[in-house]
């Protein structure tokens, strides 16, 4: 009897040893596109904390263009990664990332961005984990227009900075909820001043706005909303500089990023009134997951997965961050 339970015992031991080794041979990458922003340092955050649970390797590539996409895959496939997440720095290299990723042998997952087609669809047959950007966006709209109408304002007299960045279709899903349903809630079209920025950042913002306010001497009430914390941020310090403060500007961004948190904690209320905190752990650590999953154990992930947002405020960033 006890020679049974030894050899037993030594099987189980045999075979835990034999899956511990397996993941520990696992490798995924994990690429991002603007690696320096908050929002992707956290999903490589979350995504390594999924990496020391299963016992896998986290390759983690900055690829903020596509030659620098085209060859962080080949890097990978050379290390004998088997798969890898990423939030391309352009949709329109979808069709060449999944050719590139057959090539070496690499499942794909693409986080945020989704790729879109040299027909200009979305790549459907790519798994995909995303923010539902167009209903992120008329959250937004439904907060602008929620604070016109607890401050009074008139809408006829408010004009709304549209931070547009349309190139990328996430960022102009999200601009176009927040528009629809600022003009469900009375603003009129030619109110909206569309905004477009070079670049999607605090500068690119400030710049583009900056222009747009001085053109707009007679506007005295202005919202602002764009694609993420940056682009809205940029903006109020554009409105700061021609004298808008919280008590005629309201600007509300989205991701929740550490840009927003820094706004909540300076001693004086400004004009950036809230953002949409977004599921950063969600995208790291759930789609790295999903990526082991499919890898270790042939449970391929769904094809999309959306996921929501939470209004961030002064009154509540803490609790959030906790």
């Amino acid at each position: 009897m006890k020679k049974v339970v030894v050899l037993v015992s030594a099987g189980l031991l045999l075979l835990a040893l034999c899956g511990s080794a397996f993941a520990a041979d696992i490798k995924i990458g994990f690429l991002v596109k603007q690696p320096e922003e908050s929002w992707f340092q956290d999903e490589w955050k979350f995504a390594q904390q999924a990496a020391d649970e299963m016992g896998f390797e986290l390759i983690k590539i900055g690829t903020t263009d596509g030659e620098k996409v085209l060859a962080a895959i080949d890097n990978l496939g050379t290390q004998q990664a088997q798969g890898f997440v990423i939030c391309t720095p352009d949709v329109k290299l979808g069709p060449a990332i999944v050719a590139k990723a057959k090539a070496n042998g690499l499942k794909v997952m693409s986080v945020d961005d989704r790729f879109v087609g040299s027909d200009g669809k979305v790549m459907e047959d790519v798994h995909h984990m995303g923010i539902s950007a167009y209903n992120i966006g008329k959250y937004v709209g439904e907060t602008l227009a929620a604070q016109i109408k607890e401050r009074g304002w008139d809408m006829n007299k408010v004009g709304f900075l549209r931070m547009s960045y349309d190139q990328l279709p996430t960022i102009k899903e999200r601009t176009d909820g927040a528009t629809e349903i600022l003009v469900a809630a009375g603003l009129p079209e030619a109110n909206i001043y569309d905004t477009p920025m070079k670049t999607l950042d605090t500068e690119g913002s400030f710049n583009a706005a900056n222009i747009m306010i001085t053109k707009q001497p007679d506007v005295k009430l202005w919202v602002v909303a764009g694609g993420n914390d940056s682009s809205v941020i940029g903006a109020i310090r554009a409105l700061e500089g021609q004298g808008f403060t919280a008590e005629n500007a309201i600007g509300v961004g989205i991701n929740g990023s550490n840009f927003a948190i820094n706004e909540f904690e300076k001693p004086e209320v400004n004009a950036f009134y809230g953002s949409i905190k977004l599921a950063a752990k969600t995208h790291g650590y759930g789609t790295a997951k999903l990526m082991y999953e499919w890898i270790a154990d042939g449970k391929e992930p769904q094809k999309v997965t959306w996921t929501a947002g939470e209004l961030m405020t002064r009154d509540n960033y803490k609790d959030m961050m906790d």
